[in-house]
């Protein structure tokens, strides 16, 4: 018996809004968090403390475990906004994911360049942010992805429908009770109505037992070790061959800080693991080549892997984020037709999921977690400052459209003269 653990982890950093008030909109442009250094009021600060924290560390003992174990293998997603900030204030850093993949054990995932709930509300807009992810990817790694993964794990029968059509040869999913019923996460399935793709499920689980419960002492399982984990993947029913564990990258280092010995479970558990024969690890791929799907699963609701319950409410649960959400689509058409990249760009990052989640009102159990980095004091504040800032973005389209109307005004003045 082969039993076979797919570990992914998805990178990502959005460019936090600052406290952008009324009296900013149509004077200043920059929207985004460059406060004091040494703050979380500072983007390029933030940056440098995760990578400091989770990055480079878990980057250093990954690289280290493929070097020791030939047949380790893990995928990662990493989303444009967090390259680009790499490039700008780490470079450092991207050379150490360039790095890991250079091995060609790392498969790396597409997905939308800005972190984007897009597909629910613009499929060119997606589309378009997919190839920009997909060439960025190309760019700085030489690889061109083959599985997807949207933002926030949000799937549905469309996106795998969309998916297949695009060419991918799977798609990952959280594995959520109220769509498995009976069945289990373990297994390889076809998303109903497709032909040819496949669908990854992640076993939350055990997925969050690493990401949010590994540090809580109140925990009756704590402390988790690398063999108590081994073996409860070894006990599990010998038909259950693929183990789906999908996670923040930041889960090592910065959701579960060094000191909790998250850094000595990672370095252990795949030899841990792999003691038992029969046991490796497997990227999407391999994994898609290796098993047969088990049955076709149905989700015609949106399921995500955040929050409690496994929807978007997280980012459309209440009137503010309905509202950002409807603004900044809305002017799609009109940021497009001004032509202005810089606009453009602005418009793009202020899509990220990141801005509406900031705006959320209701609680989760793992919100303790979704709450770093966040700048602001209450989801209103945040809520104030987007919007300030989407009335800029709409002066600046207005702004665009009238320049060449007066432009063309006084040169039609001038010939009169």
């Amino acid at each position: 018996m082969k039993r076979a653990v797919c570990l992914y982890l998805h990178v990502h950093q959005p460019y936090r809004v600052r406290n952008y008030t009324v009296f900013d909109a149509g004077r200043d442009h920059n929207y985004f968090l460059g406060g004091e250094w040494g703050s979380d009021l500072n983007n390029q600060w933030i940056i440098h403390k995760i990578a400091e924290k989770s990055y480079v560390p878990t980057n250093y003992r990954l690289l280290k475990l493929l070097e020791q174990h030939p047949e380790f293998r893990l995928s990662i997603s990493i989303t444009g906004t967090l390259l680009e900030q790499l490039e700008m204030w780490a470079p450092q850093v991207l050379t150490s994911f360039q790095q890991l993949i250079a091995t060609g054990r790392v498969e790396v995932l597409a997905e939308t360049y800005y972190h984007s709930l897009a597909f629910f509300f613009s499929r060119f807009e997606f589309e378009k942010q997919v190839r920009m992810h997909r060439e960025k990817i190309k760019q700085l790694f030489n690889v061109t992805p083959r599985i997807f993964r949207n933002t926030e794990l949000a799937y549905n029968n469309d996106l795998a429908l969309w998916a297949e059509k695009a060419g991918y040869k799977g798609i990952l999913a959280e594995g959520w009770d109220k769509i498995l019923r009976h069945r289990t996460a373990n297994h390889m399935y076809q998303p109903v109505g497709t032909d040819t793709i496949r669908l990854l499920l992640k076993n939350y689980k055990l997925s969050d037992d690493i990401a949010f419960r590994f540090s809580d002492k109140t925990w009756a399982e704590w402390p988790l070790t690398a063999e108590k984990f081994t073996h409860w993947l070894n006990a599990l029913p010998e038909d259950q061959q693929l183990v789906n564990l999908f996670m923040d990258y930041e889960t090592f280092g910065e959701h579960q800080w060094d000191e909790s010995g998250i850094f000595t479970f990672l370095s252990k558990l795949p030899g841990e693991f792999m003691k038992l024969s029969g046991n490796t690890f497997m990227t999407p791929s391999e994994a898609i080549e290796a098993f047969e799907p088990q049955d076709f699963i149905d989700m015609p609701e949106t399921v995500t892997w955040a929050d409690t319950e496994r929807d978007l409410s997280a980012w459309l649960g209440n009137a503010m984020q309905q509202d950002a959400l409807d603004n900044i689509y809305a002017i799609e058409d009109a940021v497009m037709r001004t032509g202005d990249t810089t606009l453009i760009g602005d418009w793009r990052r202020l899509q990220t999921s990141d801005h509406f989640y900031y705006m959320c009102t209701k609680w989760f159990n793992d919100g303790d977690v979704h709450a770093y980095f966040n700048p602001y004091p209450s989801p209103y504040d945040a809520f104030i400052s987007y919007m300030n800032a989407m009335r800029d973005i709409k002066l600046r389209v207005l702004q665009s459209f009238e320049q060449p109307a007066k432009q063309e005004h006084n040169e039609a003045m001038g010939e009169a003269d």
